[in-house]
Parts: structure tokens; sequence; C-alpha cells
């Protein structure tokens, strides 16, 4: 038997870093209560589990254009690549009739969900007694229904499971179009007198991958008994911008009084006066008024041209400049003129260096806190390619408060920032929050999402472990940037903050002029418990 059925969370991710879809499964599992099912490819990865032995390592991996990992899941040595999907359920683990947790039972379900899927391509798949996975016969697509473990079998499924706390990790990896040839340089599972075929072999055709990974959906939704699936994925490629809703006609609850008063021109003046950049005014934000003349800023550091061209960012795209070793102590001394309470550093992306500015953020972090000790700290940092060095080096600088924003819906990711990605930044996130920090980030509403998607975005966001959220309308900056799809109404931003905040976040900011660090303070005493 097993427990309450549950709504199923299905995520097509797309080409995704091991050790990156490694966090974002730890998160999920550790943070969330929910069912999903990753579904990606890897690059190159050859991979150990718990009983692997080394010698099944044939080459060095590198020598190949791979690379080696030793993870936690079940088994021996593995392959994962292009053109194989990888799918992780993570989720609770199904109870046998005795209320057992039972593990043989979710590696049965796994396999017959992929025998359904091979099925489902007039390939038959078979299981083999005494060892996990799904095999069939190579070459060709039949096998005698009663054949149970025929002689010439090939493996085209692995399966490689991980359980604690009542809930499941990892999973299986189906061969669908993937470079066999990355097979011989192993001992595949530490079997050495079976082959490895692919769909593609089998069938003399490769299946569509999009086609196989909605099969798998189906059914891995009936094997673990789900009554709804919820299902998003990054799209394969660009889609189309339109003509969205015209930049002429913006309604009267996104127009901002321009306050110049005293307090706004000393802010302004100090900025210029320390050779700082702020992303107010470098992203154009429409708060930057109220902000200033509360002497609240966001500074950017790392110079103001961003190596990156999100669809949606006014910063500059040029050449960006060295970076000024001195910036951090301007920052901290302008954060101790203002006499700041809680202070926000943002920056560019800068991809032209090697740890993305990690060192910068570090120095920035420090030199704050030693001028200003009852100053919280709030950064919000590019994805640093995903290189968890570098993260680690903003993370062990501890700032009060992590945020990096998902920016948008999955689908859209690839349209609205190429460069980035939206398991990536689930990972950033859920590294952050292993690394025990408050963790925050943000969605900008208007570039063609559904409302469902925002819910699924921010359901992704509190399984990882996301504190503080902040909801915001798209502004289009010039008119070579993304169109506006819509005006998203303030009723629906009042929704959508409501349902974020029965998912548990201890913050939330929700509105069209919402900015990522719109009311920034008040979010962090939020999620760091501090009173009002």
């Amino acid at each position: 038997m097993t427990g309450p059925a549950r709504t199923l969370r299905s995520r097509w991710l797309g080409r995704v870093g091991y050790d990156e879809a490694l966090a974002l499964q730890r998160a999920i599992h550790t943070c969330s209560d929910d069912d999903y099912l990753l579904l990606l490819e890897h690059p190159h990865t050859y991979t150990l589990g718990t009983r692997a032995d080394p010698a099944h390592v044939l080459v060095d991996p590198a020598s190949v254009g791979a690379q080696l990992v030793v993870t936690d899941r079940g088994g021996d040595v593995t392959y994962h690549g292009p053109g194989q999907l990888v799918g992780y359920p993570v989720g609770a683990l199904a109870t046998s009739p005795a209320g057992m947790r039972d593990v043989v039972a979710h590696v049965r379900r796994i396999e017959a969900a992929l025998i359904e899927v091979l099925a489902g391509f007039d390939i038959v798949g078979v299981r083999v007694e005494g060892r996990s996975g799904v095999w069939v016969h190579r070459g060709r697509g039949h096998a005698a229904p009663g054949d149970a473990q025929p002689a010439a079998v090939a493996k085209i499924a692995a399966i490689g499971v991980r359980v604690a706390r009542g809930r499941t990790m990892h999973g299986f990896a189906l061969n669908v179009d993937c470079d066999l040839t990355m097979f011989d340089h192993i001992v595949p599972c530490g079997i050495s007198d079976a082959g490895v075929t692919s769909m593609a072999e089998v069938l003399g055709a490769a299946p569509e991958m999009s086609v196989v990974v909605e099969a798998v959906i189906r059914a891995w939704t009936r094997a673990a008994c789900h009554l709804a699936v919820e299902a998003a994925g990054v799209a394969p490629v660009r889609v189309d911008d339109g003509e969205g809703v015209g930049e002429g006609r913006r309604p009267g609850w996104l127009k901002v009084t321009a306050d110049l008063g005293p307090e706004y021109r000393e802010l302004k003046r100090l900025v210029h006066d320390q050779g700082l950049h702020t992303v107010c005014e470098e992203a154009g934000c429409p708060n930057i008024y109220e902000c200033w003349s509360q002497r609240t800023a966001t500074f950017m550091i790392l110079g103001d041209r961003c190596t990156r061209a999100c669809g949606f960012c006014l910063v500059d795209t040029r050449k960006p400049s060295p970076i000024d070793p001195d910036e951090p102590r301007r920052v901290a001394e302008a954060v101790a003129i203002l006499g700041l309470e809680h202070a926000v550093i943002t920056s560019v992306a800068r991809d032209d260096v090697a740890d993305g500015g990690a060192a910068g953020f570090a120095a920035t972090i420090r030199a704050v806190r030693d001028g200003n000790p009852h100053t919280t700290i709030e950064v919000l940092i590019p994805d640093c390619k995903g290189d968890a060095s570098a993260l680690a080096t903003i993370f062990d600088a501890r700032p009060d408060v992590l945020n990096h924003n998902l920016e948008t819906v999955a689908r859209l990711q690839r349209r609205a920032r190429p460069s980035a990605g939206y398991a990536r930044s689930l990972a950033v996130l859920a590294r952050s929050k292993a690394a025990g920090l408050v963790t925050k980030s943000g969605i900008i509403l208007g570039l063609g999402e559904e409302l469902d998607e925002v819910r699924m975005a921010i359901n992704d966001l509190r399984a990882v472990g996301v504190d503080v959220l902040t909801l915001g309308q798209y502004l289009r900056p010039s008119p070579d940037h993304l169109p506006v799809a819509r005006w998203v109404t303030p009723a629906e931003f009042d929704e959508l903050g409501a349902f974020a905040r029965g998912l548990g976040f201890a913050h939330v900011e929700s509105g069209p002029l919402v900015r990522s660090s719109y009311h920034a303070r008040a979010g962090a005493d939020a999620a760091l418990g501090v009173s009002a």
C-alpha cells in the first residue's frame, strides 16, 4: 500500500551539471514534503555509487571529456551524458502492506514505469533476476512476453537510489540516444558480462526526447499512484516575443511620484562623490525616490558593466572595466555615513573573471561588517556560473541574507536570461540554504508567464528552502528589451502573495512596483526573527 495520493511536481530542467542537480535534490529532500520528479540531461559524467569499485573506471575520465563524481546513491559506477534521460523522483517512500518503508518496492516501481515507457515505443523491456535496472534485446524491439530473462539482453536503463528519513533521492538513467561508446570506459554498474544499449539503437532511429519525457511523466504518475501531475519545464527554443501591451499605456497603479527632497539629493551626492554605483540608478528602479528619501540604497559592486545580456535588464553590457580593489572600502564608508541598519549589495555579472566576482563580494561583506558591526548585510548575487567554490567564498563571508533571483518561470528562462538557468538558480539557492544562510529570491511578472506557472515557480523556491520572496511587475527599460506581455493587476499580486505566505515563506513582498530590495530590511528582520 502507499500513503495518501499526492500531486506530482514534475520538472523538465534541460542540461544540468551533476553537482547542481544533486544540490537541488538534497534541498528538496530536506526542505520539502512534496513529491518531485526532476527530469534532465547531464554533461558527460561518471558517478561512483556507495558500493562502487574504483577499478571499474577504466580510463582517466578527463581524457574522454567527462568528470568523475563520488555520490551517495546505491550501486556501482555508471555513466550520464547528453541524450540520456535522467530522472530523480524525490519524495515519500512507499510503504509495504505491513506499514514498513519498502526500498525494493520503490526500485520495482521505477522499473515498471520504464518498462511501460519502452512499451509505448514498441520496445519490450524486462527485469533480470538479481540485477536492477531495465533490460532489452539488443538491436530489435520484440521478445517473447514470457521471456523474463532472455539470454541476449543489454541494459537500457540503470537505477540507483538513496533513502533517508523516509524520502527518496536519485533514480534512473534511461538511454534514449546517448553516445554508447562512453560506456566502454567503465564496467557499467559493475557488470562485465552484459552490454548496454539505447532506444535509438533498438529502434534504428532516435525518438524525440520531449516525447520520451512526456511518456515518463505519465508512467511515473501511474506507478507512484499520484492523483494529479503539475508539470513545468524549460522551453527548448526561444519563444516569439510578440508585440506586448505597448509602453504608452501603463495603468494607473504603476504611476510613481518623484520625490526630489533633501534626503534624495544627499544620497545622490554621496553615491557620486564616493564613485559608487547603485542598481537603483543603473537598472532604472521605479522605487528610487521612495527608497532614497528613506536613506536606503542598493550598492552595485564590481563595476557598472555586465557580461550578460538578459532580456529584461537595463544595465550596460559593454566590455567591463577591471575590478576596483578599493571599492569595498568605499561601500563600507558610504554605509557608515548613511548610518544604514541594513545594507543591500548587488553586482553585475562578471563572467570574465574566474570566480565570477565572488572574492569582491566577500571583501565587501567583510569591509562593511568591520566598519559597521551593527548593520545587517544582504547580498543579491549572480550565479557565478554555478561554481561551488566561488559560491562558497560568498557563503563563508556570512552575509545575513543571501538573495539570488529566479527572475521568471521555467518555460521563459532561455528567452529572458539565456546565459543563466532555472535549475542553476535553484541550485544556488539550495546551496545557500545548506550553508545555513537566510535565503531570498524574486520573480518578475509580465513576460508572458501564466499564473499557474508562477505558482509552480513559487513552490519550487519554497521547496529548496527560500525564506523571503519578492514578486513585481516587469517594466520594459527600452525598445530593445523584451516587451511587456501584460500588466498584472494588484489583485493578482495580492492573490500570489497570499499563496506564497500559505507555503510558509517568512516574508513576502508582492505588488506591481516591488523590486528585489524593496522593504529589504523588513524581509530580513522577519526571516532573522528580529522584532519590529
